[in-house]
């Protein structure tokens, strides 16, 4: 005896509609921006990811139709599109804030205060990971390493960056937000909307009066190791090793001396290498 696919519990479905065309008027307008960004490349299938960033910034996010007018374009599948789609983080697949508010809880920025900055601001505006306000504002999401951990905890706005934030400048920042008031990134150019950065992203000039200028680059922190590496040796307050002696603080600052360390966290170790009793090197010879 034989069952039905009903019987057994099995929903078979209906296979899905293909994907709605764009309107004609925007259709053609995005088809005159899609064959600029594809002129920039030799191999059209190149420009997938910046068309990608395109179509985001006509509707906010990535939907059937701009990834079918993406493979239209390039003369691609569907399934290809989608494949990239959806390997990439940066590309929306729901509708989502003119915001993007991300905060960093990876491993530094989580221990800084990253995960209580999220805990925080999940509480706040009343949405979970990669949820929307209701007034269509603020997505709030966590996302790992934004290669700024010499100012952890960070949150990213847009991709622009604010950084050493506390639960309570978090929520600071996203009230702000939602209300409409100007904000200012620690480093790079003034905010503009999840659509806008979408469609900068894609390639086109910010045209914004001064804000090419305002662009973002490496802070004070970032550029120690440069100047030590030149040289260029700023005067440092020592901070002696826990447990030592404690020092008043003088007039001026001295340069340390190889025995004297930045950071009580820099205090050497016994290692293989400084260690006498056990020296560094292999425990056997190769192809032993």
């Amino acid at each position: 005896m034989t069952t039905s696919s009903s019987e057994r519990g099995v929903s078979l479905g209906m296979p899905e509609l293909p994907a709605p065309a764009y309107p004609d008027d925007v259709r053609a307008r995005l088809e005159a921006d899609a064959r600029e960004v594809i002129a920039r490349y030799p191999d059209s299938r190149s420009a997938l990811l910046p068309l990608l960033h395109l179509v985001q910034s006509e509707e906010g996010h990535v939907t059937r139709t701009g990834m079918r007018f993406c493979a239209d374009m390039l003369g691609l599948t569907t399934a290809e599109v989608t494949a990239v789609a959806t390997f990439y983080t940066m590309y929306r697949r729901r509708p989502s804030g003119d915001y993007q508010v991300g905060v960093c809880t990876n491993t530094l920025c989580a221990v800084m205060g990253g995960d209580a900055i999220f805990e925080t601001l999940q509480e706040h505006l009343g949405v979970g990971n990669g949820e929307t306000t209701d007034d269509g504002k603020v997505t709030l999401e966590h996302i790992e390493c934004n290669a700024a951990c010499d100012y952890a905890p960070v949150v990213m706005v847009n991709w622009e960056f604010f950084d050493n934030q506390t639960p309570a400048s978090a929520k600071r920042l996203v009230d702000d937000l939602r209300a409409g008031r100007s904000v200012q990134p620690t480093r790079g150019a003034r905010l503009c909307t999840f659509k806008e950065t979408a469609r900068i992203l894609a390639g086109f000039p910010d045209e914004r009066p001064g804000a090419v200028e305002e662009g973002g680059s490496a802070g004070p922190a970032s550029l120690v190791g440069l100047r030590l590496a030149r040289g260029e040796t700023a005067p440092a307050r020592v901070v002696h090793p826990r447990g030592g002696p404690h020092e008043e603080p003088q007039d001026r600052a001295h340069e340390p001396s190889p025995a004297e360390h930045l950071s009580s966290h820099d205090a050497p170790l016994d290692t293989s290498a400084s260690d006498p009793s056990h020296p560094a090197g292999p425990t056997a010879e190769e192809g032993e």
